[in-house]
């Protein structure tokens, strides 16, 4: 019995955990391995893989329409991220005073995070309608012209960039409403006995105090950004010419309208290693300027 109850002691961790361990390994080690593996072959699904060598990797460096997904999605990440962060932040700021009806202003703006995806993409693909779109209604009713919002190739990306930062605005609200909160309140009292303005406490004290929050904000909205797929799948199919064919939307037209796996893993390694290489440059720039 000692030794029974040894032995039990021993592996009961192990086997509380095994679950995990057993996910892990199941959904997360053997993708990514079996992923690595796939870059180096030809494979369509039907017919067995071929093995090709570095023949996937040298034709991603001569792939010129992949090259222009990828700074299709840089543009989105660079009017979507400070869009993102400078409304969130400003909703959160109003919201965290005392406002009448506070809470149900809080939980309209959260609202769309849990809507689907795709729900939003249709509403915001008939809004932006050239006809009978509200949006193009709104202009013709003010005496201005419509706008192609999804089909002129200089305002597309754009269009889709104000779309996700609609639907996504309420969960960075959640998060700045929490930094917010988290100033001690004596900082802002001090601050006005010395007759600081809003805006100088503003400047001083909420952003330095709030800036791991601002971090954590623009990291996720990259990691976001960069998985852009939804809306152009949707609103536009990466037209017009190919002007929001993101990252993500060009791997996958690979692998499931093109059947070339082989290609399509290597396209997502290199793409989630680019991932990770603008969040640290990120994270050494802000952690730099803080």
């Amino acid at each position: 019995m000692a030794r029974y109850s040894k032995l039990r002691t021993k592996f009961t961790p192990y086997l509380i955990v095994s679950p995990y361990l057993i996910h892990l390994l199941l959904f997360v080690l053997f993708p990514v391995v079996f992923s690595v593996v796939l870059t180096f072959h030809k494979w369509n699904i039907i017919s067995p893989m071929e093995f090709v060598g570095a023949d996937n990797y040298r034709r991603l460096v001569e792939d010129r329409l992949f090259w222009k997904s990828i700074l299709n999605t840089l543009v989105f990440l660079v009017v979507h991220i400070p869009l993102q962060i400078v409304v969130a932040l400003a909703l959160a700021y109003f919201l965290n005073r005392k406002l009448f009806l506070r809470g149900f202003f809080r939980a309209s703006f959260f609202l769309p995070v849990v809507i689907s995806g795709v729900v939003v993409t249709i509403l915001w693909q008939q809004l932006y309608g050239l006809e009978s779109g509200l949006f193009n209604r709104i202009l013709i009713s003010l005496g201005l012209g419509r706008v192609e919002w999804l089909a002129n190739p200089n305002i597309a990306m754009v269009s889709i960039a104000i779309m996700a930062t609609w639907k996504n605005v309420g969960l960075y609200v959640i998060l700045f409403l929490v930094g917010l909160q988290s100033v001690p309140r004596s900082y802002y009292e001090a601050a006005e006995v010395d007759g600081a303005s809003d805006w100088q406490q503003f400047r001083y004290i909420t952003l330095p105090a709030i800036n791991p929050t601002i971090f954590m904000v623009a990291i996720l909205s990259t990691i976001g950004g960069f998985s852009l797929f939804i809306e152009p799948y949707i609103m536009t199919g990466g037209g017009p010419l190919n002007s929001t064919l993101s990252a993500v939307l060009y791997i996958y037209k690979q692998a499931f309208e093109y059947y070339h796996m082989g290609y399509s893993a290597t396209l997502g390694l290199f793409f989630a290693l680019l991932i990770m290489l603008v969040v640290l440059i990120q994270k050494y720039t802000i952690e730099s300027e803080d």
